[in-house]
């Protein structure tokens, strides 16, 4: 029974055995063909891509060798070009040197016959060449000798009285043409308000906004003055032009203290900066120097705010220029060189409270220094006879500078003294170690001298405001008495983070 049921197991493991190689086989067979399938399917997309890249290929060649055929064609065509004008060039060649031949056999028949002619001459007058051109000029000489003398006499008594009168008229002519009328204002600028209410803002608690802005800006402000209005006093236009736009500012926008003063006069004078630029732009453009070098059109708008003998230095330098254009249109001279030499003959005015020197000297080192042109220079520097007149553009900036300020309303001279007294009194107390600023206010009666608070202590201070006046007595002439304000203030700032 056992060996039965052994023998039925093997059987049916055989059997099992069998099934399992057959189903094997069965799926090996079906696995292979789906490879098969899939390296014909392979095959079949390579030999696509390659019947594609084919194709391409060959579309590109055709395109190269047709754009090749067009370059052929061109350099073909550029090579029959070339060989044409090599022809014509040979045969232009060949005739110049045929026509400068026939040209050296007609001069050698020229030079030959002139020689014959000489000789003939020299035979039939029996003197040489040289002879009879000094006889020729002698005879001349003798025979026109009393002629010219009676002609030069005549035209030196005419011509010099014609040549008085043309001056006259130029000089005339040119001053009606060029006259304008005199600068009015020179101390104050007026801010017109509308509510009276705003002087009260102005003024502040305890006068407190009113002195920070006379402090930060240098000038003295006239409250009740007028009505509806503002007046800013002092003679210095900078400080005056930067107060006036600083105020405005600040009633514009209502908020007015310390804090806002400052950062008000802080804008104020960066607007100042970019006016004296346009202001030097409109004066190059006005004269029609259009050469001027870029780094002297700020230095000529800082003229606008100079005075000479009360008259715009800007506008007196402007005015120059047009009348030298018509002088130097008249007298021949180089218009351009005339008109930049009268408007930039006082530019060392622009600087010459921060530069040593005269301001002819100053404006020379200014103008060498950016490269203008040397008959510029020689035109501007003798206006003042400093230096000799080298050039007829240097005797014409001279006489319109006598001009523009000679003629009537033009010039003040009491106006820039009393200006010259205020520049010197605040230089004085300038020249002390240890101040920051010094403005001189109430017409010279009154100097603000602000001090560094590291540098000089409170004792030191009360020195200071002694030493100073004792200069000022000694050095200044002055009529009545100057007040002098010693002012040292510390700042302590902190961020809270």
């Amino acid at each position: 029974m056992n060996t039965f049921i052994l023998i039925i197991a093997f059987i049916a493991g055989a059997i099992g055995a069998l099934f399992g190689y057959v189903a094997r086989h069965f799926i090996a067979r079906a696995q292979r063909g789906n490879i098969e399938h899939e390296m014909e399917e392979l095959v079949l997309q390579a030999k696509k891509e390659a019947n594609r890249i084919e194709a391409e290929a060959l579309q590109k060649a055709k395109e190269i060798r047709s754009e090749s055929e067009k370059i052929e064609e061109r350099i073909q065509k550029q090579e029959e070009r070339i060989e044409k004008r090599e022809a014509e060039l040979a045969r232009d060649q060949e005739s110049l040197k045929k026509n400068r031949i026939e040209l050296e056999s007609f001069r050698e028949t020229v030079v030959k016959k002139d020689k014959d002619i000489v000789t003939a001459y020299e035979k039939l007058s029996g003197l040489s060449k040289e002879e009879a051109k000094e006889y020729v000029l002698n005879k001349a000489l003798r025979d026109g000798e009393g002629d010219i003398q009676s002609r030069l006499l005549k035209l030196s008594r005419d011509g010099e009285v014609r040549l008085m009168d043309k001056a006259r008229d130029i000089l005339m002519n040119t001053i009606y043409r060029i006259a304008n009328g005199p600068i009015a204002s020179f101390m104050t600028s007026t801010v017109e308000i509308e509510d009276e209410e705003i002087k009260g803002k102005v003024i502040g608690k305890e006068g407190r906004n009113i002195k920070t802005f006379e402090k930060m800006a240098g000038v003295e402000l006239l409250i009740d003055e007028n009505p509806n209005n503002i007046v800013i006093s002092c003679f210095d236009p900078v400080r005056r032009a930067i107060a006036t736009n600083a105020l405005q500012m600040l009633i514009k926008d209502g908020r007015i203290n310390p804090a806002k003063i400052e950062e008000s006069i802080d804008k104020a004078k960066k607007d100042i900066g970019i006016f004296i630029r346009k202001k030097g732009e409109e004066a190059v453009l006005e004269c029609g120097l259009l050469t001027v070098p870029e780094e002297l059109i700020p230095i000529i708008g800082r003229l606008y705010f100079r005075t000479s003998y009360g008259q715009n230095v800007l506008d007196h330098s402007i005015e120059m220029a047009h009348i030298a254009g018509l002088l130097a249109s008249e007298l021949g001279a180089d218009v351009h060189v005339a008109k930049a030499g009268s408007l930039l003959h006082d530019i060392g005015k622009a600087v010459d409270h921060e530069i040593q020197g005269t301001h002819v000297e100053i404006g020379r080192k200014i103008l060498a220094k950016y490269g203008v042109d040397v008959r510029i220079i020689q035109a501007m520097q003798a206006h003042h006879e400093e230096y000799p007149y080298e050039t007829l553009e240097s005797v014409i900036v001279q006489v319109a500078d006598a001009i523009s300020g000679g003629r009537p309303g033009a010039r003040r001279d009491t106006v820039d003294r009393y200006i010259k007294r205020l520049e010197d009194l605040e230089a004085l107390a300038l020249s002390f170690a240890g101040i920051e600023r010094v403005y001189a206010l109430q017409a010279g009666r009154e100097i603000r001298v602000f001090v560094s608070p590291a540098l000089v202590s409170d004792l030191e201070a009360r020195d200071l405001a002694r030493n100073i006046a004792i200069r000022v007595e000694q050095e200044l002439r002055f009529p009545g008495e100057i007040k002098i304000h010693v002012i040292r203030e510390s700042r302590v700032i902190e961020f809270a983070r």
